[in-house]
């Protein structure tokens, strides 16, 4: 299908996939729960550098996805909405169990971009938490842009005037957006660079044809070139043997096995062990 001319209306008719499913049940059921048990969430469970790098909280890179700031549902609303509208559609094309080890990853290395940030650029914000799925949300954003770049999204701005850009714009748009934001704006509340992150990650793990298979695939093509070359080395060696045996033999036929020396003696019993063992 040509996806230059298809245009997308996001609405309630998308059905949800599964992972996308449980993902917002997941994370709206931790938001309610914040409400309930309070700040202390955000203190344990979200990502704060100082924390991961000095307490060794290494379960924050994870958990911190998952929570939402308490402070405006609208944190909350907005990365559950485009979790939807892009998730579900991604879902579909590659599996549940691809996309959600794509959002995962994509959410975990934003983390790690963010501290990472944090820590060389701007020390300053290390004791401050960061939350919210927007990594691995920025991370589908790229996604959709790389398997439908000319799709056209009509999206409402501000809730009222019709606007279509195509997905790879779109892509282009936030990114920029972020970067600026990052650098104008080092002291925000908002962690720019895990957006950022999302979609570096997203698009390192993408191009690297999913799973990291080239790693075991080029692990897999040296233990193969080295079991070549010791057979090969292997194959000499009998070779070798074979013709000092029958320079032997011919020797034990002129003058006979007596007048061997003891090196070739050695020699011949060895050969004899290892034919017996390649028979074997």
């Amino acid at each position: 299908m040509n996806n230059t001319f298809q245009r997308v209306r996001f609405g309630p008719s998308s059905s949800m996939t599964p992972v996308v499913k449980y993902l917002i049940i997941t994370n709206v059921g931790i938001f309610l729960l914040q409400h309930i048990i309070g700040l202390s969430m955000i203190r344990i469970f979200g990502l704060t550098p100082a924390r991961l790098l000095y307490d060794f909280a290494i379960w924050q890179p994870f958990t911190y996805m998952f929570l939402h700031g308490q402070g405006s549902i609208l944190h909350i609303l907005i990365n559950m909405f485009v979790l939807w509208m892009f998730g579900t559609e991604i879902e579909r094309e590659w599996g549940s169990k691809a996309f959600l080890k794509y959002y995962l990853v994509c959410g975990v290395g934003a983390g790690f971009i963010q501290v990472f940030v944090n820590a060389v650029l701007f020390s300053g914000n290390m004791e401050i938490p960061v939350v919210g799925a927007s990594g691995a949300i920025y991370g589908l954003i790229l996604a959709y842009a790389l398997m439908f770049p000319n799709r056209e999204l009509t999206l409402l701005l501000f809730f009222v005037l019709p606007v279509s850009i195509k997905a790879k714009y779109f892509a282009m748009l936030f990114a920029a957006i972020s970067l600026f934001s990052g650098l104008m704006q080092p002291g925000s509340n908002v962690a720019h660079f895990a957006h950022l992150g999302g979609m570096l990650v997203g698009l390192v793990y993408l191009k690297l044809d999913w799973r990291l298979s080239f790693i075991s695939d080029y692990f897999a093509q040296r233990r193969e070139t080295r079991e070549i070359i010791q057979h090969a080395k292997r194959r000499q060696q009998q070779l070798q043997l074979r013709e000092n045996v029958d320079a032997i033999l011919d020797k034990i036929n002129d003058v006979g096995f007596e007048n061997l020396t003891d090196e070739e003696k050695e020699l011949l019993r060895r050969a004899s062990k290892d034919l017996k063992e390649e028979e074997s």
